[in-house]
């Protein structure tokens, strides 16, 4: 960045002496670039605990609001999804389950890149939708609830001691659109961990192994957390919220009528471009609650 800024005071230098609306262009495209650099680099640094590094599995299910929420789901897929794509971090979608009436009741998805779980783990928690309804013909108001939950994804050399007799191993058909993505055999994998009753599937992949393998993986990152949490004393902070995916418990509010605004109500901030949020626009949230946490450990 040190380099970029040298090369870019060069060009103001040059161009005091001699305009060239190609080389201002060029300059402004340069100091866009630099800010952005800067922004996220300005992000990470507030990014100290332990996982904030690693890669994350995020988990969205649909709450109270049926076909409503089911769509809400949906809305946020495609928004994490978009934000991953302008941070530049992989996704992979591992479980899903999306209704014949519309929209998806719950899926999981990964996502991997540098600081991940460090963004995503302001997103645990309700999240509430306000909106004239798609789906009523009446055009009235409705409110959708769906939950997010984000688990650091566990490094191979962290040791996770599970118990094969500790497991219920169930297999299934993978659920899909139709047509030839639909599996002809068994190859979704269901894992219970009977212990701590923690549930976790997947079908993405066409064979049963791969699919039981991913599956592991994802109950290892969570009994890796839940562990971290009995530790810390803070199984809320893990897990997310605790409370019915309904009224009065959600973290942000997204209200497309009878105004525009997206709200976080644990750092009151909001900003009143509704699309630029759904379209990936996330960052300015990460940075506030970053630092809403560092100021409330500062006042600890």
């Amino acid at each position: 960045m040190e380099s970029e800024l040298e090369e870019i005071t060069v060009l103001t230098e040059l161009l005091k002496e001699e305009e060239d609306s190609e080389s201002i262009v060029e300059l402004k495209e340069q100091l866009a670039g630099l800010e952005k650099k800067l922004a996220v680099i300005e992000l990470e640094k507030m990014m100290a605990e332990e996982n904030d590094r690693k890669n994350a599995i995020v988990s969205i299910n649909a709450g109270a609001g049926g076909t409503e929420a089911q769509d809400w789901v949906e809305m946020l897929l495609r928004m994490y999804l978009r934000w991953a794509e302008k941070r530049g971090w992989k996704t992979e979608i591992i479980d899903i389950l999306p209704m014949d009436e519309g929209g998806i009741k719950s899926v999981t998805f990964t996502v991997s890149g540098s600081y991940v779980y460090g963004n995503f783990r302001s997103e645990i928690g309700i999240h509430r939708l306000v909106r004239i309804s798609p789906f009523d013909a009446g055009n009235r108001r409705h409110t959708s609830f769906a939950s997010v939950f984000v688990y650091p994804e566990v490094d191979d050399d962290i040791q996770i001691e599970i118990n094969e007799k500790d497991l219920r191993i169930d297999t299934y058909r993978a659920s899909g659109a139709g047509g030839q993505h639909v599996n002809k055999t068994d190859s979704a994998v269901r894992i219970t961990h009977l212990p701590t009753g923690i549930v976790v599937q997947c079908q993405n992949e066409r064979s049963q192994h791969k699919n039981k393998a991913m599956a592991m993986k994802i109950l290892k990152a969570r009994l890796y957390e839940a562990e971290m949490a009995a530790r810390q004393k803070e199984l809320d902070k893990v897990e997310g919220s605790k409370k019915e995916i309904a009224w009065g418990s959600q973290i942000r509010s997204y209200i497309i009528h009878p105004y525009q605004m997206v709200k976080d109500h644990r750092t009151d901030f909001e900003t009143g471009n509704v699309n630029q949020v759904l379209d990936g626009g996330l960052d300015p949230f990460v940075e506030s609650y970053l630092l809403h946490q560092m100021n409330l450990k500062q006042r600890g």
